[in-house]
């Protein structure tokens, strides 16, 4: 089976995170969504509809097979009720929620055509209810929301083994190590503190975390990203890889090869690619009235009518910020 992604209007939620990529190589957890889709489906053919400043960057023209391709919505993430339930889709059906097209597994020489006209046409195939729960994402804020719960999931995606045996890291403190995942490669100087009662921790291939760093799960920090020296990485965190994090950060996602090396606060913040934090750059993540923080749309300008208590900032690719500045909330 083939995997090709498309997106509805509500992706254009996630600008301008997705300015430069499309809405299934988004991270949450410690999997891209279609790092999550792959792994799901035991499939690496992956293709998608994409906008047209984006088909230079990511490949999605031709299908490497004549088999069937599944389609599916790329805001929707897969849980086994989610797979197995696709995966019995019989040819040229459809999976539909209150008019939002979930799924379509529709055939080869179709799927072609569609590919080559850049959307996803129903309406020959047959509509069929979701029956069964689903995991999407709908506004910015439920990167974040969902963040934790994701890490866990990704994990056992992944199959990487527990620590178990506390004496592995001799010169570090662990609460929970049968909530502790770290692979091989992975690098954990002396003085470390794990904190896993509230959720995993999952440390990547390369990664290292340096002295005196305190983490508190459920944090994952992706292949090759680092720690810095006396870090304080708060829970549902995710550092992506070859990201470069010091300072003090909480419930915030990094997607990769972005850097907050010196100190400073990013709490509920979603950190694109490429972008670095000046030493003290800190965020705001709530309001002095405590009130809700309504975003603009990116498009119209107008605020969303639902809001969330918490939010920081939400930076796109190759931002950055000069040192000692301050981000306010939302």
């Amino acid at each position: 089976m083939q995997l090709c992604f498309f997106s509805d209007e509500i992706a254009d939620n996630f600008l301008p995170l997705t300015l430069t990529r499309p809405v299934w190589d988004l991270r949450i957890g410690i999997l891209t969504i279609r790092e999550k889709w792959e792994q799901s489906l035991s499939t690496f053919y992956v293709k998608g509809i994409l906008e047209p400043h984006l088909q230079s960057l990511f490949s999605n023209h031709q299908l490497l097979s004549k088999k069937n391709c599944l389609w599916v919505n790329s805001r929707f993430l897969p849980t086994n009720d989610v797979v197995s339930n696709l995966l019995n889709l019989s040819e040229n059906c459809f999976i539909e929620e209150e008019g939002v097209i979930i799924a379509a597994l529709v055939s080869y020489s179709d799927s072609k055509k569609m590919l080559e006209a850049g959307g996803l046409e129903v309406s020959g195939l047959h509509p069929k209810k979701a029956d069964f729960e689903l995991n999407q994402i709908i506004h910015l804020w439920d990167l974040l929301s969902k963040n934790g719960e994701e890490i866990s999931a990704d994990i056992n995606r992944l199959g990487t083994e527990a620590l178990l045996n506390e004496d592995e890291l001799i010169n570090s403190i662990c609460t929970h190590s049968d909530q502790i995942f770290i692979e091989d490669d992975a690098i954990i100087e002396p003085g470390c503190i794990f904190i896993a009662d509230k959720g995993p921790i999952y440390i990547g291939n390369k990664a290292v975390i340096e002295a005196g760093s305190i983490l508190r799960g459920p944090v994952a920090v992706c292949e090759g990203a680092t720690v810095k020296m006396r870090a304080r990485i708060y829970d549902s965190t995710t550092i992506g890889p070859a990201c470069k994090i010091g300072g003090e950060v909480s419930n915030s996602i990094f997607h990769s090869y972005s850097n907050k090396g010196h100190d400073g606060y990013v709490g509920n913040s979603l950190i694109g690619q490429w972008c670095n934090l000046g030493a003290d750059t800190n965020t705001s993540n709530l309001k002095n009235n405590y009130s809700t923080v309504h975003l603009q749309n990116w498009k119209t300008k107008k605020p969303y009518q639902k809001g969330v208590q918490f939010l920081g900032t939400v930076m796109g690719d190759h931002s950055k910020t000069s040192i000692n500045t301050m981000l306010n909330t939302g």
